[in-house]
Parts: C-alpha cells; structure tokens; sequence
C-alpha cells in the first residue's frame, strides 16, 4: 500500500507513527507524526506511487540534511522506496512571520532582524548550492527560544516544480519582499502570501518609507534595492543573498534600550489607500484561534496571530507542509526581557570559570567531548582542548549536527568580542552562542542566541558581536571540522586559547 493512502495510526519505518493528515496535493501529503523511538512530533511527507517529482524531492531534501544551520528545518530521515516514499522532517514550533505581522506592526528593527537572521541562513545555503525559492512568510518561524527558523529550504519548490534561472536573484527578491513585509505588513508581490497587498504606481509597490512612517532610511533602502524598485542605480541593487546579509547587517544599529510607548507606530498606517480587511484563514483543522495579548514594556500591546495561511503556489501550497501547532509562550521578537545595552559601557576582560565539552545532540557517540581536556584552555597548558575524532566526513561524520566548548563566564555579561586560537589547519565552520543555562542538551542549545559565526576558520580568529545579548554561558560551537594533521579521512577541531572581553 502506498503511504500516500495511509491512515493515522499507521507506522513508517517502524517509528514514525503518523497522526494528522496536514495538507494534501496532487501526489504528495503532509503529516504530523510522532517519532516513537525519540518520543518528539516531526513533520512527514508521504508520496503517491508514480509521483513524478520525487527524485527531484528525494535530492532536495538529501541536499538540506547536509546544512547544520540550525535557523534551517533539520531532515531527518529520508526514504526512496518508489512505492513508500517518505521525508522526515523537524517540527518547527512557534509563530509564522505572517502570524506576527497579522496583529499590531512588528516595530521596524525587530523586524529585520528576523529578516537578517533569515538572509544570513540562505547565504549559507546558497554557499553549499542549495536555494529555497519559495520565500513566504509562512515559511519563517520565530521559535519558543527567541530565535529564527526557515522551513521548505529545496525541497517546496521541488514539490511543486519551481524553478529559477538564477537562484540566487530569485532568493534576493525573495528576501527583499520578507522585509517589505516585516517592515510594512503588506505584501510586494502579484502572488498571494497571506498578507494584504502592497500599494503600487505604475506597476511597481510604493516604497516601504510611503507606506508606514517611522521606518529607518537605510531600511527602506535596503528592501528598495533588493526589489530593484524605481529609482535605482543599477550598481547599487543586491543581486545574491550574502550580499542582502551584509547590507542588513549594516543598516541594522546595536540593541539599544526598548522605545518609550509613544514611538510605536502600530497597525498599518496608510490613509492613501483603500484596502480589503485582512481575512483569517483555517488552520489544518478549519478553526481560528489566537494566542493571548502579549505586552510590551511600556505597556504596547502586540497580538501574535496564530493563524495558518495555505498558500498557493501553483495550485496547492508547498507551504502548508509546516502547519503546525503555535506555542503561546513564544516570546515577541520585539520583546526583550534583558536589561538594554548602553553604548558608553566601556568593555572589560572576561575571565571564564569554568570550561566543559558541549555535546548538546548525543547521537551514536560517547557523548563526553573531551571535557578532561578543557580546562586546558583556561590554564594556558599547551595540549589545549580537541573534539572527539569523526569520520568520513567533516560535518561530524553526519553523527550530529555540532559540538563544541562550554565556558561558565560566572555571571550574566554582554559579550562583544571573543578571539579564540583554533588549530593551524583551516577548514572548521564555528557559532559562537550565549544563554543562561549549562545543560548539556539540544532544548537548552536551541534557547541560546548565535551572536557571531565564521567559516573556514583557522588559528587565531577574532569574532566581533554586533548585536550582543545577555548571558552567562558562551558555547564555541562547531558545526563542521577541519581535517586532522594525520591521513585517513579523519576530522577534529581544536582550541588552545580564548580571549573575552565585554560589559557587565
């Protein structure tokens, strides 16, 4: 029997017990589904036999397992038998970006940071070949932890055969109209996206500085150059999307202290226009809920939506593989409970405590990484501290997705730069993430905010925080290894030093 035709209840693999028929297509269905060995939901994809894309899907979704972004749904598992074809995929909780911008405006920097968080997870994506094409604000998820998490990567545009000539244009404009929309809550585009349209002349959408006041000049600037919109010079547009990073990255300022309540443009200010109310749209089930107010401090009042939105794209929506159930304890990206950073706090040097090995996502090893060796780092012994040694493959022998070193800072600072002395041999792509908490687990791992990152590093390498956060732990976290001085394909990262410096 085809698992295409499957009902709840029924067993794939022998582990993925599958629950509720989420979305279904002309040869494709989307489930909710529990893994029964890791006791966790996932999200499962069923094929009718004779699906005429599945080799397309099965390469897509094989591409995507390699990333260890973890701002990028993880796949889990994949199976190509041509009658039970199935992908496995993680259940991402929490808001859509269309949920958050379907109640009060999302204030403008919140917003692009989610924006800039997205843009720097497809950069990699794009480095590693592998575009995502069917950027929608359903496809954009702000997490229980206050962190950021892109679904469909590959494989929605594979379902529903889209294509691009050049991908990395395409994810641009795709990524220039998710901060049209994070900025403005209208949409810059024919297609439907869950969201009112934006206003046009001529064919093309205002500016997003004409249709909401308060946003930031270089904002507007950013999201009017990756939409090549009227008035451009033809040098100056952004044509890729580590291109779009930098530039948002830049035009986006340090957290400072939160907007006293009077700044807050709320709604859609727009009385230029007449516009349709925005309509809600059924969840997997056909009812409408939302979440309960979450407010602000100085008393502004956000409403987190929790509607799902099926979008068409070509028919059924790839996107609504991801529906899925919203936690009401997501916290509102532009919602900090961390005291504000204030620029004249001169930095100081931070001494660590403590230091242990991080193995967060113990899968198929010892799960101790060497923490007898960390200490090494702190005492200046020359041996330093090493992962465990991984093989086949530097991306941890595919056993995980990281690892890394855990260092107790003995209080919550604000970390603004760290310089650590890796090995002599380059090739190892490293995040460097502060949180509150030691343990050693993928919950407390997904909590932490990523405040830096570098690829391909090698000896001693300087991380500079742009955007610090407050916190007591910083894990220096690997997520693919450079090989070892000795031959036979083995990989292990190492660190003989770190220096911090950064603000009670």
């Amino acid at each position: 029997m085809s698992t295409f035709t499957s009902e709840p209840g029924i067993r794939l693999g022998g582990r993925y017990r599958l629950e509720d028929r989420l979305a279904a297509a002309a040869g494709w269905s989307a489930w909710k589904a529990i893994d029964e060995i890791l006791a966790r939901p996932v999200s499962v994809i069923t094929f009718a036999a004779g699906f005429p894309r599945l080799d397309q899907v099965i390469t897509a979704a094989r591409a995507a397992s390699r990333l260890t972004d973890t701002r990028l749904t993880q796949v889990f598992d994949v199976e190509d038998s041509w009658d039970h074809a199935y992908i496995v995929l993680e259940w991402p909780f929490g808001d859509t970006l269309g949920d958050l911008l379907g109640g009060d405006a999302v204030e403008p920097l919140a917003a692009a940071r989610i924006v800039a968080e997205v843009a720097a997870a497809l950069s990699g994506a794009h480095a590693a070949g592998l575009a995502h094409l069917c950027l929608r604000p359903d496809a954009i998820r702000w997490t229980p932890g206050g962190g950021v998490k892109v679904t469909g990567l590959g494989i929605d545009a594979a379902l529903t055969g889209m294509s691009a000539d050049d991908p990395e244009l395409a994810d641009t404009r795709g990524l220039g109209q998710l901060l049209y929309a994070a900025l403005t809550g209208l949409w810059p585009g024919s297609d439907d996206a869950g969201l009112p349209p934006a206003p046009e002349s001529e064919g093309q959408p205002w500016r997003p500085r004409q249709v909401r006041a308060g946003i930031p000049t270089v904002l507007d600037d950013v999201a009017a150059r990756a939409l090549a919109l009227p008035g451009q010079d033809e040098q100056t547009l952004i044509d890729s999307p580590a291109e779009f990073a930098r530039a948002l990255a830049t035009a986006i300022p340090p957290r400072a202290a939160p907007a006293a309540p009077s700044t807050v443009v709320r709604g859609r200010p727009d009385p230029r226009r007449a516009t349709q109310p925005s309509q809600s749209r059924p969840g997997p089930h056909g009812q409408f809920q939302r979440q309960p107010p979450v407010r602000r401090r100085g008393g502004v009042r956000v409403l987190a939506v929790s509607l799902l939105a099926l979008v068409a794209v070509g028919g059924a929506s790839a996107a609504a593989i991801h529906l899925l159930h919203k936690s009401p304890s997501a916290p509102h990206p532009g919602n900090s409970t961390s005291p504000p950073t204030h620029a004249s706090a001169s930095t100081i040097a931070i001494e660590p405590v403590s230091a242990h090995g991080f193995d967060a996502l113990n899968l198929g090893d010892s799960g101790d990484e060497n923490t007898d060796m960390a200490a090494n780092v702190l005492n200046g012994d020359p041996q330093g501290w090493a992962t465990q040694e991984y093989f086949q493959s530097p991306f941890l022998g595919h056993l995980k997705a990281g690892t890394g070193l855990i260092l107790d800072l003995g209080k919550q600072v604000r970390v603004s730069s760290i310089t650590v002395r890796f090995g002599a041999v380059p090739g190892a792509n490293v995040q460097i993430r502060v949180g509150n908490s030691d343990a050693r687990s993928a919950s407390n791992l997904a909590s932490m905010s990523t405040v830096a990152s570098g690829n391909n590093v090698s000896g001693s390498h300087t991380f500079n925080v742009q955007h610090p956060v407050l916190g007591q732990y910083l894990v220096i976290w690997f997520t693919k290894l450079p090989p070892t001085a000795q031959a036979g394909n083995k990989y292990m990262a190492q660190i003989f030093g770190v220096a911090i410096h950064g603000t009670s």
